[in-house]
């Protein structure tokens, strides 16, 4: 058997999943989005530019995927640095710190914060306590329950990302800078920073398009009132059956998030030269 037939072999299992998990059911989408009644048609995409409803819940997917990005970022590089410089023992407890709630379900997750975020929940409760608050205070349905939640769900893959390039860099590099006179944020921000921003840019796209797409977390924590756009095409798939309008909205989605993706992957080529 040829090296070349064996390297088909090996790939051959890998590509023949994509095929059948990815690019049928994507190719299916598309045939869908523009299927009508009297043969193919863009009436679909053009509804939901029209309705002013579905373009404001495009922007809030992707204003709140912004936000819960820059979160993720800002909270988990100082933990990636730190994890990256601790010792081996301490480095693998916070690392099993970070990775214990991937090994719990989502909406058990989520159901935690549901408790912690509920009218009469602890924090809500102690906020009015202390007359921080008004009596109607709640955070529970609203976009600051959003981000939370999915700060907490998305941290651990911006953390693992980061802690992948920092823990390659070379500490006699800070050394260098501290003994040229950087104080501490300034080695930072010149030298770990710039050296970090492959993993802060596979990290950013991670949490980003794991944000825009996901559905349980911001349906629960959310409510009714605040959409985004997976739980409006889990709604007309399931509650009113218009599966090319759907299927119009996955597309709108699944473009959206590419286009998006382009700045940062002209980002990443730079970074690697």
């Amino acid at each position: 058997m040829t090296d070349r037939r064996e390297t088909w072999l090996l790939l051959l299992p890998g590509l023949a999943l994509l095929v059948l998990g990815f690019v049928l059911p994507i190719a299916r989408m598309l045939v869908l989005s523009a299927q009508g009644p009297d043969g193919y048609t863009t009436e679909h995409f053009a509804r939901f530019f029209q309705d002013s409803f579905y373009p404001s819940v495009l922007w809030r997917t992707v204003y709140l995927s912004a936000l819960i990005t820059a979160v993720c970022a800002v909270v988990g590089f100082p933990l990636a640095y730190i994890m990256a410089r601790s010792g081996p023992r301490v480095r693998l407890w916070l690392v099993i710190m970070v990775i214990l709630p991937l090994m719990t379900s989502v909406v058990v997750r989520t159901f935690g914060w549901m408790v912690l975020l509920a009218r009469s929940g602890p924090i809500s409760s102690t906020l009015r306590d202390f007359g921080l608050v008004g009596r109607s205070f709640q955070l529970m349905h609203t976009e600051t329950a959003i981000v939370l939640g999915m700060v907490q769900v998305l941290l651990p893959f911006m953390v693992l990302s980061l802690l992948g390039v920092i823990i390659r860099l070379d500490p006699r590099l800070e050394e260098a800078a501290r003994t040229m006179g950087c104080s501490f944020l300034q080695t930072m921000r010149r030298v770990v920073l710039p050296l970090a921003a492959p993993g802060l840019l596979a990290g950013s796209i991670l949490v980003f398009t794991l944000s825009a797409s996901s559905f349980v977390t911001p349906a629960l924590l959310g409510g009714p009132r605040i959409e985004m756009l997976a739980g409006s095409i889990y709604k007309n798939v399931t509650q009113t059956l218009d599966w090319n309008f759907a299927a119009a909205q996955a597309v709108i989605l699944f473009a959206g998030i590419a286009l998006l993706l382009i700045p940062y992957l002209r980002l990443g080529r730079r970074a690697h030269g």
